[in-house]
């Protein structure tokens, strides 16, 4: 991995240098030169590059693994909604895939760019059919660490958009539930407000603990948070 030092993949220093500022061209909206403005100036982006990794994403989930430990050497883990590939990247690089000890299993609608040590599987999350090619590229083991930092493109709508996340963090534990080992984990985006409703109350059930993370990576205008689900209750049959 471009950059990464020995040890793993380091954090963002957060430094920021001159702001950039961009002027609305002709044809662009505003809300995309807000964006693009914020991309640009965005240490995290910056950092992300300079390392290597192909999103700033890649911080959010260094950050929690740092303070949870999700990803040990020799672990077997799923990235749901995977592309562009940053939490692939350091989900490989922690279980040390590439050497053969840990695996990584990432899977998408969109295609992604090979990441060493990562098996990668171009399916919806949401179709029948994805457990079970999940399944067959474990061949019998049971997974670590199911992750999902899958989201749905924005309606504007605070409500509809909260429920369109909680859908695809359900679908991403559907598959944690089909393939954790006992004790394992469950970490998925979910919007301010957190886990609710049906999903919670399968996360309780299901996992001896559950928490809500704002990583500091996340920008501080995000409405995301993640829920984390550990200690696995399933019986792994």
């Amino acid at each position: 991995m471009a950059g990464a030092r020995k040890g793993g993949p380091r954090k963002a220093s957060g430094r920021r240098g001159l702001t950039v500022r961009v002027k609305t061209a002709k044809g662009r909206k505003l809300a995309s030169t807000r964006w693009l403005q914020r991309q640009l100036n965005d240490p995290y982006v910056e950092e992300a590059k300079r390392q290597g990794f192909r999103s700033r994403a890649a911080f959010k989930l260094i950050e929690i693994d740092d303070k949870h430990r999700l990803l040990k050497p020799g672990a077997v883990v799923i990235d749901l909604g995977a592309a562009p590939g940053g939490w692939s990247q350091v989900a490989a690089e922690r279980v040390k895939a590439a050497e053969g000890n840990g695996s990584v299993t990432a899977a998408d609608l969109t295609d992604i760019e090979p990441v060493p040590g990562v098996t990668f599987l171009q399916v919806d999350i949401t179709d029948a059919e994805a457990p079970g090619m999940i399944r067959d590229v474990l061949s019998g083991a049971r997974a670590d660490v199911v992750l999902s930092d899958m989201a749905a493109s924005s309606t504007g709508h605070r409500q509809t958009d909260h429920l369109r996340v909680v859908a695809l963090a359900e679908a991403a534990l559907d598959i944690a539930e089909d393939v954790l080992k006992p004790g394992g984990a469950y970490l998925a985006k979910v919007l301010q407000g957190g886990a609710s409703g049906d999903l919670l109350t399968r996360l309780r059930q299901g996992f001896a603990k559950v928490a809500h993370i704002k990583p500091k990576a996340s920008r501080q205008d995000s409405a995301e948070v993640y829920v984390l689900a550990t200690g696995f209750r399933g019986d792994g049959a």
